[in-house]
C-alpha cells in the first residue's frame, strides 16, 4: 500500500499518528553471543556472514546476519530460500539491535526473491537478544567476495555476474585472526589490525594508556597503536603492523600481548601522570562510528 491509500485510508480530518520511538540504547548487542564480532560486522568488516538460530517463538529459523547487501537494503529473501539481514544500513533508529530483528522478522514473510526495502527506522519491538536462539551460537565467516549475496543460478546472468565483480573490487581484504576473539587483519595501503573489545570501553582506555606509557602497547614488532573506533557502546582499537604482516602470523603476538592487556585492565591505581598523557592522546584519536 503506498503513502497515498495510507493517507486515503485516515477518516477525513484524524490527527496523523506519531510512531512510537525506539529508546537509545548505547550497547545494543550486549548479551548476544559474538557481540563483539557482530559489532565489527556491522562497522569495520566489508564482507562477512554469521550464521544465527532465531527462537521456537519466531519460526525456529537458520537466518544470515551479513555485513551489507546490494543497494543498502536492509534484508533479502533468495530465491533458494536463504534469508540474509544486513548489519550496515542506510536507516536507524537508537537501538541497533531492534533494528535488525525487525528487518530480520519481516524478511521471514517476505516472498521468495524478493529484497525489504524500507527507509523508515522501527518502532519499539522485539530485538536480536529477543528473537535469536542464544544457546545456538553465532558462526561468523569472512568472505572475500559478495558471492553470497546470490543464488549459484542467478549468477548465471551477465548483467548481474558484472554488477557483483564490481562490487567485489571494492572489498578491503580483510580476515579474522585465529587464537584470539574479534581481531581482524586488513590490508589497504599498508596493513592494520582492528581489535573490537568486549570490556567496558573506558577500562580498555585506561588499559591501553597503562600500556602504551610503558611502551608495551605494541601487539607486534614493528606494530604501532593509532587510534581507536567507538561504535555500539563498545572500542575498535586500531593499531598499524609492520609493512607486509600477514594475519597467520599474528595468532601468537596477539595471545602474548593479550596477556599483557589483562593485566592492565586488572590494575586499579589511578593513573600515573605519564599514563594520564598517554590516554589523553588516546582518546583525542578516537573515532566515533555511530
Amino acid at each position: 500500500m503506498g503513502k497515498k491509500s495510507r493517507r486515503k485510508s485516515r477518516p477525513e480530518g484524524a490527527p496523523k499518528r506519531r510512531r512510537a520511538e525506539v529508546a537509545y540504547v548505547e550497547r545494543p548487542f550486549a548479551g548476544l553471543p559474538a557481540e563483539t564480532d557482530l559489532v565489527a560486522m556491522r562497522e569495520v568488516v566489508p564482507a562477512a556472514t554469521a550464521t544465527v538460530h532465531t527462537t521456537a517463538e519466531y519460526g525456529d529459523r537458520e537466518v544470515q546476519l551479513v555485513t551489507l547487501l546490494p543497494d543498502m537494503v536492509p534484508a533479502l529473501h533468495r530465491d533458494d530460500g536463504t534469508v540474509l539481514v544486513a548489519l550496515q544500513t542506510a536507516a536507524h533508529s537508537g537501538d541497533a539491535s531492534r533494528d535488525v530483528a525487525a528487518a530480520l522478522l519481516e524478511a521471514l514473510d517476505l516472498a521468495p526473491g524478493s529484497a525489504l526495502a524500507t527507509a523508515e527506522p522501527p518502532e519499539p519491538g522485539p530485538r536480536l537478544q529477543d528473537v535469536l536462539d542464544s544457546g545456538a551460537g553465532v558462526d561468523v565467516e569472512v568472505r572475500s567476495t559478495f558471492d553470497f549475496w546470490l543464488t549459484d543460478q542467478a549468477r548465471q546472468d551477465a548483467d548481474v555476474a558484472r554488477a557483483l565483480e564490481q562490487a567485489n573490487e571494492n572489498i578491503v581484504p580483510t580476515v579474522k585472526v585465529d587464537g584470539v576473539e574479534s581481531a581482524y587483519w586488513c590490508r589497504m595501503s599498508r596493513e592494520f589490525l582492528r581489535w573490537a573489545r568486549p570490556e567496558d570501553s573506558e577500562q580498555v582506555l585506561d588499559a591501553i594508556a597503562r600500556l602504551h606509557a610503558a611502551r608495551q602497547s605494541a601487539v607486534d614488532d614493528g606494530a604501532r597503536f593509532v587510534g581507536a573506533f567507538r561504535s555500539c557502546g563498545i572500542l575498535i582499537p586500531v593499531w598499524e603492523l609492520a609493512p607486509g604482516t600477514e594475519a597467520e602470523e599474528l595468532t601468537a603476538p596477539l595471545q602474548a600481548f593479550e596477556e599483557r592487556f589483562t593485566a592492565a585492565l586488572a590494575a586499579d591505581q589511578p593513573l600515573t601522570p605519564e599514563e594520564r598523557r598517554a590516554r589523553a592522546g588516546i582518546v583525542s584519536r578516537q573515532v566515533a562510528l555511530r
